[in-house]
């Protein structure tokens, strides 16, 4: 996400069309598949992981977070390794630790396992993510690096697409340690392709240093809040609540000093003088807790509730992802017509009401006439606002800071669903094995719909106030009257916001 000089870039670059440009968008976009999958299938996988491995409701909380965790704290800190030691050698760095995590997780016996495994897939997934993007930037010659960003997106948005249909196949088929082992013979393929690829850095980054402080703290943050939670819904102790939410604020307090303080912080606190850069991460955070909450717990109201096996639950949220597939470009081009206040405030009032619609889904319902029109609406509301919010985000900053500020963007947007997963059962009354008694996940499943659908009117009402009407979306005088275009024209995934490059591409 760096936008200093890059060696390759010094000799001309790659050329999109020519063979060795074919083999890097290959390497990039299976490398960023790979985490992508990851995120969209293992939801799916929870009712049969919790019986395999006889676990809580609190151990599969964490199976989801556990991985969140790492990425979120760490994902700034990879974005700009590979600007120091080269982009090319950061992601071979990145595939071989995730790959090498995922086979631990699909041998995982028991569930403190598979979560200790999990951490450690989120530390490569943090390599992986701004890694493949970082990789396209910087080997593609400056006339082809828009499009080969856009190829990327757009290639990465099939495969998102792709997940949910095809974990759903392969836990009621080979098992769910295959929605992991598959990212082996997927990481071999990558380092076969990388041979191919150029490597790049910034000579100037490496006179910066890392913060690793920052990223520790942020770490302790989201793991004490998390803890705290999780253990709420459970069987601990107060003590065992109370101390971790201690540390975990104690660690938030201390990581905004360090940022404040420190010479080369990972996240630059005057980013937030912009007053539209700070409503657009209110907004994401409120966006993107709303979307985690409802699809974690909607794979398993489907599976336990209406008796789908896990390949009907993965793609009877398929219309979600091909929707935005479909329709985030075109929802683009309408924020740059009309202005992004109309996207962001209609988008999530109708997600809303895709999510009320999922009060109809409950036993006895019908595939067509209750499910599908509900996932419908809601990828319909999630097409109309992903685009415009990262619109809006780069927008909010000077263009030198694009990057930076969508690598914050999409960070957020991962800290609202360790969030809200960690705290949703506990706020609508879900613990222990309860999520395997039909009866009592109904009832929570209804009350987590209603605070999903209060989240996104939330983000509506915030658009209405912060984002000003009209074709730009900077505020007059701010930082963002001469920020970025997004390059990343297909939006899908349903984890964060898409990562947009730094500096300009010679488009």
């Amino acid at each position: 996400m760096g936008s200093g000089p890059d060696t390759e870039q010094a000799g001309g670059g790659v050329a999109l069309a020519s063979a060795r440009g074919r083999w890097v968008l290959m390497c990039a976009v299976l490398a960023s598949g790979m985490a992508l999958l990851d995120g969209t299938v293992v939801n799916v996988a929870l009712p049969t992981l919790g019986k395999d491995l006889d676990a809580s409701l609190s151990a599969l909380q964490w199976v989801v977070n556990a991985y969140m965790l790492t990425l979120s704290a760490l994902l700034l800190l990879g974005g700009a390794l590979g600007d120091r030691i080269g982009r090319r050698r950061t992601l071979v760095i990145g595939v071989v630790w995730f790959a090498l995590a995922s086979a631990l997780c699909g041998l995982a016996q028991d569930a403190g396992t598979l979560i200790a495994a999990r951490a450690l897939q989120g530390v490569g997934g943090a390599l992986l993510t701004p890694g493949s993007l970082a990789l396209v930037r910087a080997s593609y010659r400056p006339d082809d690096q828009a499009r080969a960003v856009g190829a990327w997106s757009g290639l990465g948005g099939v495969a998102g697409a792709v997940g949910p249909f095809l974990g759903g196949w392969l836990i009621d088929g080979p098992g769910w340690r295959w929605i992991f082992l598959i990212n082996v013979p997927l990481a071999a393929l990558v380092l076969f392709a990388v041979r191919h690829v150029p490597e790049s850095r910034d000579e100037t980054a490496a006179q910066q240093p890392f913060d690793v402080p920052g990223a520790c703290l942020a770490a302790l943050f989201l793991a004490g809040v998390s803890f705290a939670l999780i253990g709420a819904s459970g069987d601990t102790s107060a003590a065992g609540v109370i101390l971790p939410a201690v540390l975990g604020l104690a660690a938030g307090a201390a990581f905004v000093l360090v940022e404040h303080r420190g010479r080369n912080p990972m996240l630059p606190l005057e980013l937030f003088r912009s007053r539209l850069f700070s409503a657009a991460n209110v907004m994401t955070l409120c966006l993107y807790a709303a979307i985690g909450g409802i699809l974690f717990m909607l794979p398993v109201q489907l599976q336990t509730t209406l008796g789908y096996d896990a390949l009907r639950a993965g793609t009877a949220t398929l219309p979600i992802t091909v929707l935005m597939l479909l329709l985030s470009a075109s929802a683009g081009d309408l924020a740059r017509r009309l202005g992004p206040r109309l996207p962001l405030v209609a988008g999530p009032l109708v997600a809303a009401a895709g999510v009320l619609l999922m009060l109809r889904v409950r036993p006895g319902a019908g595939y067509v006439t209750e499910v599908l029109p509900a996932v419908v609406v809601l990828g319909l509301g999630m097409s109309l606002f992903v685009a415009p919010l990262t619109a809006t985000v780069l927008a909010s900053v000077d263009a030198s800071r694009a990057g930076l500020a969508s690598g914050v963007n999409n960070t957020a947007a991962r800290i609202a669903q360790l969030l809200v997963v960690a705290g949703l059962p506990l706020a609508v009354g879900l613990s222990g094995t309860a999520y395997a008694d039909p009866d009592a996940l109904n009832a929570s499943f209804g009350k987590a719909a209603v605070g999903c659908a209060a989240l996104f009117v939330l983000a509506a009402a915030a658009a209405a106030v912060f984002v000003r009407p009209g074709r730009t979306a900077a505020w007059d005088g701010e930082p963002g009257e001469h920020g970025s275009e997004p390059q990343c024209r297909t939006c899908c995934g349903v984890q964060a916001p898409p990562l947009e490059p730094g500096g300009h591409t010679g488009e």
